[in-house]
């Protein structure tokens, strides 16, 4: 049986194309290094299958994913890709790991010692990458482990696939942090010669060629949103997402919009219900309370302000000045040509990423500009 969203119409509509255009882009940036491929939380919400198959025929060989579960389910898209799981070992599943052809980012001298006691007990040097924290304060060894990791491995036949670590700040060009992350990272990489080194995400790639190293790892860039503050976006759009609207009324001047209470309307206003809200990733940090605007939406190509706040599944905007006949069933644009994700994610002080991991499964995703040879079903 359809989804409710499939019966009132609308979506979310994927660009593979425009995906694609995006990688190669990066890529031409990156120079001599490679460009892999982070496509984790089900590739931003867009779909790890058909996005991870449509970048692999683009040239990416390498990606990155968060969770082991995540890894099996690309592994089963993409048989000969070179895939690392970016959260590291899980406590007494390396055989897991193993068994799927997955490279954890290890972290910790306990993720080091279960992982070379697997190889020992096999023998056989199984792949892994090790992540060293250069003033994150998220995962990864400290850089007093540094010598103690080294001589851990060199009592083995270990050999690390890659060497990585990962900006803070590279979304503000300026910030002293990326430069002294990127000191800290060259000093571990004299205990590692020759070991291939991964420390440049999105804004580091396009920041300086100096953090390219051997291996850069793009991100949102991929699929269209902004890296690097304070600079216009050279990414594509890769997302358009309508939904119907439900009612059109008329209210008056001083009458209210939405729970609370809140929103008090200034003039007469005529009043569009659309069928979105928080429960879909239109958060309530889009709500237009009282003089703070929110969000907007897009109507035959015209900008209508969300009033009061977003509920659970409706939010109410005003088309008072939208030109044009507008009925119940029109599609309204959340994302698109008019609005794109930075606009969103600007509107609802957040970033683009949360904009687009948040778009649940109750509206259909379709695709686009399919590449030949990829399934999308």
């Amino acid at each position: 049986m359809a989804t409710n969203q499939t019966i009132l119409g609308g979506g979310i509509t994927v660009d593979l194309g425009a995906i694609t255009r995006n990688w190669k882009a990066l890529d031409k940036v990156s120079g001599g290094a490679l460009t892999a491929a982070v496509v984790k939380a089900d590739a931003y919400g867009l779909g790890l299958e058909a996005v991870s198959r449509t970048l692999y025929k683009a040239g990416a060989r390498f990606f990155f994913v968060a969770t082991p579960d995540e890894g099996v389910a690309l592994r089963a898209a993409l048989p000969r890709a070179h895939i690392f799981v970016l959260d590291g070992l899980v406590p007494r599943t390396a055989a897991d790991y193993s068994a799927h052809n997955l490279m954890p980012v290890l972290a910790s001298m306990g993720q080091l010692t279960e992982w070379l006691d697997f190889c020992l007990n096999r023998s056989q040097a199984a792949p892994a990458a090790l992540h060293f924290d250069t003033g994150f304060n998220r995962v990864g060894f400290r850089l007093k482990e540094a010598e103690l990791v080294k001589r851990e491995i060199e009592q083995t036949r270990f050999e690390p696939q890659m060497i990585m670590s990962h900006f803070a700040c590279a979304d503000q060009p300026s910030h002293e942090m990326t430069r002294k992350q990127n000191g800290l990272f060259q000093g571990i990489l004299n205990l590692f010669p020759d070991t291939p080194a991964s420390l440049a995400n999105s804004a580091g790639l396009m920041a300086s060629k100096d953090y390219h190293y051997h291996m850069v790892r793009p991100g949102i860039a991929v699929f269209g949103g902004r890296a690097v503050n304070g600079r216009a976006n050279p990414m594509a759009p890769v997302i358009r997402m309508e939904v119907p609207i439900l009612q059109i009324k008329e209210a008056r001047i001083g009458e209210t919009v939405g729970y609370g209470a809140l929103h008090r309307l200034v003039r007469n206003t005529r009043l569009a219900i659309i069928a979105i809200g928080y429960a879909d990733g239109f958060t309530r940090a889009l709500s237009g309370i009282g003089g703070q605007m929110g969000g907007k939406v897009a109507i035959n190509g015209a900008l209508a302000p969300v009033l009061g706040r977003v509920s659970m599944d409706m939010t109410a905007v005003d088309i008072t000045d939208v030109p044009g006949f507008i009925q119940p069933g029109d599609l309204v644009e959340i994302l698109g040509s008019t609005i794109g994700i930075d606009d969103v994610a600007d509107a609802s002080r957040t970033i683009s990423y949360e904009v687009l991991t948040s778009l649940n499964g109750r509206f259909p995703r379709r695709y686009e500009n399919v590449p030949d040879g990829i399934s999308v079903e």
